[in-house]
């Protein structure tokens, strides 16, 4: 599978919200892939704030960005007055078209810099496509799939990271990967992933039909 536009560029800045982290840090090589990708990844200062939140519940996520931003894989930045403005218009209304603070920051903070923004969620991409049409759009698993993050682990690692992040953390996989993703982590792997539909997780399908649900 080719890599997004956006990702062919190896000058065009990735916005990563929350769960775009958390995804990272659950395939146990987020140092590896992040080195192996030739674009700048930020995230913005907002995000560690979401990430803490975690720590009363033992969740290591908070500890491991900050480890990854000391080594130099990641930048955290900070909205601008145009990027407050979208945020606010971003996380101000009906719940149906709000969004949580991280998305919010990081779709705002794409679109001040005109930077491409990296979600999982259906809500998150549904609004950004909405109110950003012409903002770069990717998931987390474009970044994993990408040529040189799978030159650098190998196949086989490269299987075991993608199904770690599905199983650790229900990472969302968009119809349009479904297939690459069977045929990388196996049928047997796959029926292990909450994350993907039933039908889709059913062993020994020539062809899955159901669409993959988008995590949570």
């Amino acid at each position: 599978m080719r890599s997004p536009i956006s990702l062919i560029d190896p000058l065009i800045t990735l916005v990563a919200d929350t769960s775009t982290v958390i995804n990272l840090i659950a395939t146990g090589c987020a140092p590896t892939i992040l080195g192996a990708l030739p674009n700048p990844i930020v995230v913005v200062d907002v995000i560690p704030g979401e990430l803490d939140t975690g720590r009363s519940c033992g969740r290591p996520h908070a500890d491991r960005l900050q480890k990854i931003v000391a080594e130099g894989h990641i930048a955290i930045v900070t909205l601008g007055e145009t990027g407050w403005q979208h945020f606010e218009m971003l996380v101000a209304g009906a719940a149906s078209e709000t969004l949580d603070d991280g998305e919010a920051a990081s779709i705002a903070y794409a679109a001040e810099q005109r930077a491409v923004v990296i979600l999982d969620e259906k809500k998150g991409t549904r609004i950004c496509a909405a109110r950003f049409p012409n903002m770069g759009l990717i998931s987390t698993l474009d970044v994993l799939l990408h040529p040189k993050v799978r030159e650098a682990l190998g196949d086989d690692a490269l299987a075991d990271a993608v199904f770690a992040a599905l199983r650790d953390a229900r990472m969302a996989v968009f119809p349009c990967h479904r297939d690459e993703v069977l045929q990388l982590i196996g049928p047997e792997r796959a029926v292990r992933c909450s994350s993907l539909s039933k039908g889709f997780r059913v062993s020994d399908r020539a062809e899955p039909q159901t669409e993959i649900e988008q995590g949570v």
